[in-house]
């Protein structure tokens, strides 16, 4: 009787221990969605007051103000419009493809916006954004910075494709999650920047080869930090 006593007792423990810690994964999991949420709204806000500040088409209002040496080069000026109006739609893209919602119940949205996506860095951003690297204020290490992000933004979003092409769905998660982060550089460069300016006394030509880095750098490392974390998460629950 004692023993019938404990073990009911236990598997009580039991029970109300794992509803704790589906409770806490719940919350840590809504806890995530809703701080990436918040992200892209800021982020898309950032970007759709750009969009709207050069729909104009003034050449002397924002980020145009610093580039009058360029602002007379036609392939320039066309590269900035082709890049400014275009990055947004590859920003919300690129976010939707993460939902785990839609790649279980509406896969085919998610290839087709997956196809948005690769079309858009690939084809219209990967060579907009190479004319704008060559073309960077900030001297050499500016031009370096945003070459290198342009050449791994395009790797990257290219090797995604091969890898899902071949099956290989983990490894093609991985190559879009480095893609997007770099894709995301298009917010975090401009907070940067902004805390940069408010907070320093640096130059703006110092301050722009501190962001061209500060932009994309950190959100690889953190892309690298969630790959590694979720392939060490993969390997604990694999059966031996």
């Amino acid at each position: 009787m004692l023993v019938k006593a404990a073990g009911c007792f236990i598997q009580k423990a039991a029970n109300s221990f794992s509803v704790i810690l589906k409770s806490k994964n719940l919350a840590a999991e809504t806890l995530k969605t809703l701080s990436a949420y918040i992200a892209l709204n800021v982020g898309t806000l950032l970007l759709l007051n750009l969009i709207v500040q050069y729909a104009t088409f003034d050449l002397h209002v924002g980020f145009l103000e610093f580039k009058q040496d360029y602002i007379h080069i036609t392939i320039w000026r066309v590269a900035f419009y082709i890049h400014v109006f275009s990055s947004i739609l590859t920003l919300l893209a690129g976010f939707s493809q993460f939902s785990p919602e839609i790649l279980k119940k509406h896969r085919r949205v998610h290839k087709w916006i997956g196809r948005i996506y690769v079309w858009d860095v690939l084809l219209i951003n990967f060579p907009s954004a190479l004319i704008m690297a060559v073309y960077a204020n900030g001297h050499i290490p500016s031009k370096i910075a945003f070459l290198t992000l342009d050449c791994l933004w395009f790797w990257f979003t290219l090797k995604a494709v091969i890898e899902v092409k071949k099956g290989n769905i983990s490894s093609h998660r991985d190559y879009m999650t480095r893609s997007y982060a770099l894709t995301f550089s298009a917010v975090t460069l401009r907070t940067w920047r902004l805390l940069f300016t408010s907070f320093s006394n640096l130059d703006p030509s110092t301050i722009y080869m501190i962001d061209a880095w500060m932009g994309f750098v950190p959100n690889l490392l953190f892309a690298e930090w969630l790959i590694r974390r979720r392939k060490q998460s993969t390997a604990e629950i694999t059966p031996l």
